[in-house]
C-alpha cells in the first residue's frame, strides 16, 4: 500500500488501520521528546512515570492514533512571567500529547521548512538565533534605519481559519491534519481546574505550535514583504522580526504598511514594543530619540570598536549581550543559591552552573564577548561569597580568599567553564 504523506510517496504495510502510522514513528517521536525534557501536563504525569511503562504507554498511543480514536486532553496553563513585565500564559501539553504532536511534526516539517523563505529564522532545522545576530549585524551596517516590530499575542490570536488554509494547502497527509485541526480547538485549563474553549490560538508550549506559527507568518507578512518591498531586506525570528530601510519616511511608511497588513491577518501590531531606529555611528550625524534595540537577546547599539587593520578606535553600531539578558542571567544564579551551599563541594558547585556558563558564552559569547564580563565577575563573586561562608580560616579575610580563588582559577581552570577560555575577571 501507498501513503501520500507530503509531496513524498513511501511504501508501507497495511496494518488494518484507518491511518498508517508505523510504531517506529512514535517511538522515534518519543525519544525526541524525552531528550527535550519538559514539565507534566494536566494529568500530572511526568517523563519518568511515562518512561515507567513505557512499552504500553507508546502502544495505546500509536493505536489511539492510527485508528483515529485520539483526542488530545486539555492543554494545561502556565504562567511565567515575561521580561518586560506581566505574565505569559504557556499551553503545557501531556508528555503523551507532545509525543503524538512529535509524530505530526516530524511529518509536516520536511514539507513545509522547505517553502520558507531563507530569513525565517525561528523554529527551523539547521537555522539558528545566531544566524538571525549576524544578518542582522552586518545590515545594520548597510542601512541606516531598522523598523523593529513585535506581534502582539501572536501564539494566541492565530486565526484558525486563515492558518487551516494554508496546511490544508501544503500537507495532504490525512492524520496530519485531523490532529492538527483537534490539537487547535483542543481546551485550556487552568489552576482552578476550569477550561477555557479555544477559537483561536495554538499553544505557545505545543510541540507543533511553532511549525504552525511559521506556516501562518509565512503567508502573513514574509511573502508579503517580498512581495511589496523586494528592496527592504528584513529578519524574522518567530514574532520578532526586523526590516531593514534607507530614511526614516520609508522606516514610518513601512510601519503604517505593515500595521494594516496584520491587522487583515487578525493580528496586531504591539504598540510599545515596535519602533523605528537610527543605526547611528561614527559617520552617521544627527540626534534621533532610539538609537538602539534588542533581538534575541542581544544589544544593538553604538559601541567603540577597535579596527583590526591599525588598532585604532572608531564608533560601530554593534551587537553585544543586552542589559536585560544580563539582569535575567545574574537572577537565574541567584535563584540558584549557591553561596549558602555550603554542604556542598567546589566540585558540584561547578557542575550545578557549568551548563548554564557554557550556554551563555556559546551564545553571547560571539559577538562582543568581553562585555559578559559583568556576568562572569557576578558567578565569581558567587564563588567567593561560597568560600568565605565554607571556610573558617577566609571567613574575615576576603582578600585572602581573593588572592586563593585567584590561584586556584590559574591552576584548576577546567573547574569551571569560565575559567577555562581564560574569561576569570575578578574575585575583588
Amino acid at each position: 500500500m501507498v501513503e501520500t504523506t507530503g509531496n513524498r510517496k513511501m511504501q508501507i504495510h497495511t496494518t488494518g488501520k484507518p491511518f498508517n502510522i508505523t510504531k517506529k514513528q512514535v517511538y522515534e517521536a518519543y525519544k525526541a521528546v524525552k531528550s527535550n525534557a519538559g514539565s507534566a501536563g494536566v494529568d500530572g504525569q511526568t517523563i519518568e512515570q511515562f518512561d515507567s511503562d513505557l512499552r504500553s504507554n507508546l502502544y495505546k498511543l500509536w493505536n489511539r492514533m492510527s485508528s483515529g480514536s485520539y483526542f488530545p486532553p486539555p492543554v494545561r496553563a502556565v504562567s511565567i512571567p515575561k521580561k518586560t513585565g506581566g505574565q505569559r500564559i504557556l499551553g503545557v501539553p501531556t508528555v503523551a500529547d507532545r509525543v503524538a504532536q512529535m509524530v505530526v511534526k516530524q511529518v509536516i516539517e520536511p514539507v513545509l521548512d522547505p517553502i520558507f523563505l531563507a530569513d525565517s529564522y525561528g523554529y527551523r532545522p539547521r537555522k539558528s538565533a545566531l544566524d538571525a545576530i549576524g544578518v542582522t549585524r552586518k545590515r545594520c551596517w548597510k542601512y541606516d534605519w531598522v523598523l523593529e516590530f513585535d506581534i502582539k499575542g501572536l501564539f494566541d490570536n492565530i486565526d484558525h481559519e486563515f492558518l487551516l488554509r494554508a496546511v490544508r494547502k501544503h500537507v495532504t497527509c490525512k492524520w496530519a491534519l485531523l490532529y492538527i485541526e483537534r490539537w487547535l480547538t483542543a481546551p485550556m485549563e487552568h489552576v482552578d481546574g476550569s477550561r477555557a474553549e479555544r477559537t483561536r490560538g495554538t499553544p505557545q508550549g505545543g510541540v507543533v505550535s511553532p511549525t504552525l506559527a511559521n506556516l501562518f507568518l509565512h503567508y502573513a507578512f514574509d511573502l508579503w514583504m517580498t512581495r511589496t518591498h523586494p528592496d527592504l531586506p528584513w529578519c524574522r525570528y518567530a514574532d520578532d522580526g526586523l526590516v531593514h530601510c534607507r530614511n526614516e519616511q520609508e522606516a514610518q511608511a513601512l510601519k503604517a504598511e505593515l500595521q494594516e497588513r496584520l491587522a487583515e491577518c487578525r493580528l496586531e501590531m504591539h504598540p510599545t514594543k515596535t519602533k523605528i531606529v537610527y543605526c547611528k555611528d561614527g559617520k552617521r550625524k544627527g540626534t534621533y530619540p532610539n538609537i538602539q534595540f534588542d533581538f534575541l537577546g542581544y544589544g544593538f547599539r553604538p559601541r567603540l570598536v577597535r579596527r583590526s587593520r591599525d588598532n585604532t578606535l572608531f564608533w560601530g553600531f554593534n551587537p553585544a549581550v543586552s542589559a536585560s539578558a544580563l539582569k535575567a542571567m545574574r537572577a537565574t544564579i541567584r535563584e540558584l543559591n549557591l553561596r549558602h551551599r555550603t554542604d556542598l563541594p567546589m566540585d558540584e558547585i561547578a557542575r550545578q552552573i557549568n551548563p548554564l556558563l557554557r550556554g551563555w558564552i556559546e551564545y553571547y559569547g560571539r559577538y562582543s564577548p568581553s562585555a559578559l564580563y559583568p556576568l562572569l565577575r557576578y558567578v565569581n563573586q558567587m564563588i567567593l561569597a561560597w568560600a568565605r561562608r565554607k571556610f573558617k580560616r577566609f571567613k574575615a579575610h576576603k582578600i585572602r580568599t581573593s588572592r586563593f580563588l585567584q590561584k586556584l582559577a590559574q591552576e584548576k581552570a577546567s573547574l569551571f567553564a569560565h575559567w577555562q577560555l581564560g574569561m576569570t575577571g575578578t574575585f575583588a
